[in-house]
């Protein structure tokens, strides 16, 4: 059983924070900002595998912060090595959810190594997370969310999914300076003066 990804993160979305910074990869970046729009929503295009590297180095500098992780099975795959970093490092601010569609769908939806065979939760428990879970239908991940998300970090949580319909890909809008500003702004605006 599977669930379609932008009804996962629907319903994901109302137990996120306006001070969570989010770190949406690809696909999830373009449905995360159309259902939840936020300047903290720092998007990842173009930097296949890197999310879970960028949310790192953003959970450690603020740390009074969580960081949540939307990450796409095939990205994760590119950047192996960042779960052992993220193990490690232990930040407890920290949740990484991986989108598992088995396809690398942003380049064509060509399928994954090891379709159907790697566990990532596995994976990301022998890295050293704290928790890790699997999810693989609307009413489980519904049921955990919150709970989830009130963990003491670093946690790991794969989500089975299926595309859902083609979000609007707005690379303009994506790219622009207007949003890498406002990102700036607002992972400043409460810091130490």
């Amino acid at each position: 059983m599977t669930m379609r990804r932008d009804e996962a993160l629907k319903l994901l979305a109302p137990h996120v924070k306006d001070s969570d910074i989010v770190v949406a990869v690809f696909t999830s970046a373009f449905e995360w900002i159309a259902i939840r729009p936020n300047p903290l929503n720092y998007i990842m295009t173009g930097a296949m595998g890197l999310g879970s590297s960028h949310a790192l180095g953003l959970a450690l500098g603020r740390p009074d912060k969580r960081v949540i992780v939307l990450d796409g099975d095939g990205s994760l795959l590119m950047n192996l090595g960042s779960l052992v970093t993220i193990g490690n490092a232990a930040p407890e601010n920290f949740i990484h959810f991986v989108l598992e569609n088995g396809t690398y769908e942003a380049n064509g939806s060509h399928l994954i190594p090891g379709k159907d065979k790697v566990d990532f939760s596995a994976i990301a428990k022998a890295a050293g997370y704290r928790g890790v879970h699997t999810f693989s239908g609307l009413n489980e991940l519904g049921a955990n969310a919150e709970s989830v998300l009130n963990e003491t970090g670093p946690v790991f949580v794969t989500m089975k999914i299926e595309p859902g319909p083609q979000p609007n890909l707005d690379y303009g809008y994506m790219h622009s300076a207007r949003v890498r500003q406002e990102f700036r702004t607002a992972v400043r605006a409460d810091l130490p003066k």
